[in-house]
């Protein structure tokens, strides 16, 4: 039997629905991996994955009930079951909240067809990988010579998804996602650095060029200083700056704000909208065709939450500025969330930009390194590790340093220090940032597992708060 299509999946569930208004949403997916440790390679392989979501809606005497339900591998004759399972879940449910007409093809606000619905899913295979293992190998050789280890993995996957409602949209986005993530430790293990890099195209990976940096750092890491805890300047790297302004990102819902419960509320009611949050005018924002972070332009909503309503899925999403020239100018809304707020509907987007002001002079602002060469005393950090929320009123963030970090005098690197747990704000750092370097493309390594598009520059804390010493390595 030829496998049913995931547009026939779709049709066949909103055939079957009985229910008042139905959405369907079919993913499918397929991974390569790729995987090493101590110079060589030790796994590989491709999965495949489907998934498939339905969605009904039911009114009642006081509203609008919503039941979703989710379910992998479903097959033809199952796909009924999932259908009036939702239907079930919808009629066991109290009015939800944030009902709101299904989206309508070409009412406003609705996402244009975009990719061709009837094409085929967009599948990736270990062919990702074809250029990248001939440079991974020769980087193994140059390990081996160097006395040093390589460790890692590569993974790129796409994921291709096909909304459909009763209202008669169909919407479908093919998603490629990749990373890279290297870790070089001395034979001993007494020294360890890490990169990481989003990789949409394994082509464009530039491997030499990572593994000179991870060199370069297990080199300064020879000599070792020991350093209290205190407030120290600190040059974030923009993989550190990834991990807290995702943080914040997703700290940023219109709805917990406007009820007093984050950073984002205004003092006797209300939202933040408006307020500086910044001394450097930085713009925070999200475009779903930002080149090298293109994602979904519309809402896929699997499900409810106070930052995003299954009733607007199909909606399109436009470029979004969540902070302009240091003032907060949206936040993470719905629909439903605007009509309590009075702000715009801003839904969330899977990536995020951060960039600084234009240089007075016109000249291109300053890399990482170029940010190092200028610094008198202070901490080069690699990356952030285990972070947790303590304070959602402050958005106060503990966490610990991890594989590196540097003590910079005199413009140059002179060793490696202990590591740290730390205690900040991200929305704290911004207003503290006394300078924001060139934005580049980068992967946050405490969040990579989750989100994956993000462009962050460099920055320079005055006095990043080391709150203790930490035993990581």
């Amino acid at each position: 039997m030829t496998p049913q299509t995931p547009q026939e999946t779709v049709e066949a569930a909103l055939a079957l629905s009985t229910a008042d208004g139905c959405i369907v949403i079919a993913d499918e997916s397929s991974e390569a991996n790729l995987r090493w440790a101590n110079n060589t390679v030790t796994t590989n392989g491709v999965t495949r994955g489907r998934q498939l979501t339905v969605i009904a809606t039911v009114g009642t005497a006081t509203g609008v009930a919503a039941g979703a339900v989710s379910r992998s591998s479903v097959t033809p004759d199952r796909i009924e079951d999932l259908v009036r399972a939702a239907e079930a879940a919808a009629r066991a449910s109290m009015p939800a909240e944030d009902a709101q007409p299904l989206v309508e093809p070409g009412s406003a606000g609705a996402a244009d067809a975009g990719a061709a619905w009837h094409d085929p899913p967009v599948e990736t295979s270990i062919e990702a990988f074809s250029t990248f293992i001939p440079s991974l190998s020769h980087g193994f050789d140059q390990a081996r010579g160097a006395d040093r280890l390589l460790f890692g993995f590569a993974e790129h996957q796409y994921r291709s998804t096909y909304l459909g409602s009763s209202s008669g949209l169909r919407l479908r986005h093919d998603q490629p996602t990749g990373r890279l993530e290297l870790n070089a430790k001395s034979p001993d293990f007494t020294r360890s650095a890490w990169l990481g890099q989003p990789a949409a195209l394994f082509g464009d990976i530039d491997l030499p060029a990572l593994d000179a940096q991870l060199g370069q750092r297990l080199e300064w890491a020879r000599r070792r200083v020991e350093l209290p805890a205190g407030r120290y300047e600190t040059l974030l790297p923009p993989t550190a700056v990834a991990d807290l302004m995702i943080d914040l990102y997703w700290s940023a819902g219109a709805r917990d704000a406007h009820e007093g419960q984050t950073v984002f509320s205004k003092p006797g009611g209300g939202t933040r909208v408006g307020d500086s949050l910044a001394e450097l005018p930085v713009t925070l924002r999200s475009d779903p065709h930002a080149p090298g972070l293109a994602c979904a332009p519309f809402v896929v909503a699997y499900a409810s939450s106070s930052m995003q309503s299954v009733f607007d899925n199909g909606l399109a999403l436009a470029p979004t500025s969540w902070i302009a020239n240091g003032q907060l100018a949206a936040l993470m809304q719905t629909r439903y969330s605007a009509t309590l707020t009075g702000l715009a509907a801003t839904p969330a987007i899977d990536n995020l930009i951060l960039e600084g002001p234009p240089s007075p002079s016109g000249t291109p602002l300053p890399s990482l390194s170029e940010m190092a060469a200028a610094t008198g005393r202070g901490l080069l950090l690699t990356t952030l590790w285990y972070i947790r929320e303590v304070d959602p009123q402050t958005l106060l963030l503990t966490g610990l340093t991890r594989d590196g970090v540097y003590l910079v005098e005199g413009g140059e690197v002179v060793g490696a220090v202990n590591n740290f747990r730390f205690n900040e704000s991200p929305v704290d750092l911004l207003r503290r940032t006394t300078e924001v370097g060139a934005t580049e493309l980068t992967l946050s390594r405490e969040w990579a597992d989750y989100f994956t598009r993000t462009a962050m520059p460099p920055l320079r804390i005055p006095d990043f708060n080391m709150s203790s010493v930490s035993q990581a390595t």
